[in-house]
């Protein structure tokens, strides 16, 4: 007896289920997970762990934070780039905020910004990089000014209103990043007083106007010292961003700065395939090579 046709489908579509089952959900991960045991190839497969006196301290694969119980750097070792997930592997993601983002969302004054629900500020991409250069020229003794930042740290952003909508002359400019009673970074903009941001007030109405400043051109702060990377896991920092630490490693730890460039040196790993990327310094590594003397 000769099965209905549809009936006949089906039965196909289901040994093509259970074929594609044993083969991808069985054999596949079995074959995976045997070569992954393979001498060379165990450790990867593991997690990169790195262990010191056999408890693990973190993994070669995932960057991780050298801060303490308050989140302040701890001098004696490298900093790595920062990451928008707190370097949670089970959180791994990107701030998602791009080159347009430099408007910060002001707080409600009458909230407790350190509350459980916070006040509803929220800092642009823009100042968040200009806080973190100017924490890190901080940390390390040097200038942490950027383009389009403030000197306390935020996007120096303006709403301009003018007298056509968007063209015509400048009736109005307000730092939107600075909080009122802050003091404008720019005290004028085309002849008219630049006022301070008022939370609740409504500046939709302006132009965007991002103002440079006279910060140079190329920072002493490198950007990977201000950005975090795409998973926000990056082990690595530049070899630039490294040679910015060696100072303050050499002064907290008594060392010549030539040894702590030469510990650089040792821990700086080439371009991929030897062109792609740039060189990097594995920070969990290099720090360990410190510890260790």
């Amino acid at each position: 007896m000769r099965l209905p046709r549809w009936i006949s489908q089906h039965i196909a579509a289901l040994r093509a289920v259970l074929l594609f089952t044993l083969l991808l959900g069985v054999a596949y991960p079995l074959v995976v997970t045997g070569v992954a045991q393979l001498p060379g190839l165990d450790a990867k497969a593991g997690g990169s762990i790195v262990e010191v006196n056999g408890q693990p301290v973190g993994s070669s694969l995932i960057g991780q934070s050298f801060t303490d119980a308050d989140g302040n750097p701890v001098p004696k070792y490298f900093q790595s780039r920062p990451s928008a997930s707190g370097y949670d592997p089970d959180a791994t993601a990107a701030s998602n905020l791009g080159p347009e983002s430099i408007e910060d969302t002001l707080g409600d004054p009458a909230l407790d910004p350190n509350s459980a629900d916070g006040d509803g500020s929220a800092q642009s991409l823009l100042t968040q990089v200009c806080a973190r250069s100017l924490a890190v020229g901080r940390l390390e003794g040097v200038s942490g000014a950027r383009p389009y930042c403030t000197g306390d740290g935020l996007g120096a952003t303006l709403r301009v209103f003018y007298s056509g909508g968007l063209t015509g002359t400048v009736t109005r400019a307000v730092s939107v990043n600075q909080a009122c009673p802050a003091t404008p970074f720019l005290s004028a903009y085309r002849g008219v007083p630049v006022e301070c941001a008022r939370f609740g007030d409504d500046y939709s109405g302006g132009v965007l106007v991002p103002i440079r400043g006279d910060a140079p051109d190329r920072p002493v702060v490198p950007a990977d010292a201000v950005t975090a990377s795409g998973s926000s896991l990056d082990p690595h920092i530049s070899v630039e961003y490294a040679e910015l630490q060696a100072p303050r490693i050499a002064r907290e730890r008594h060392l010549g700065v030539d040894a702590v460039r030469k510990l650089i040196a040792e821990h700086t790993t080439g371009r991929g395939l030897g062109f792609l990327g740039e060189p990097a310094v594995n920070v969990l590594e290099l720090n360990l090579a410190l510890d260790r003397g």
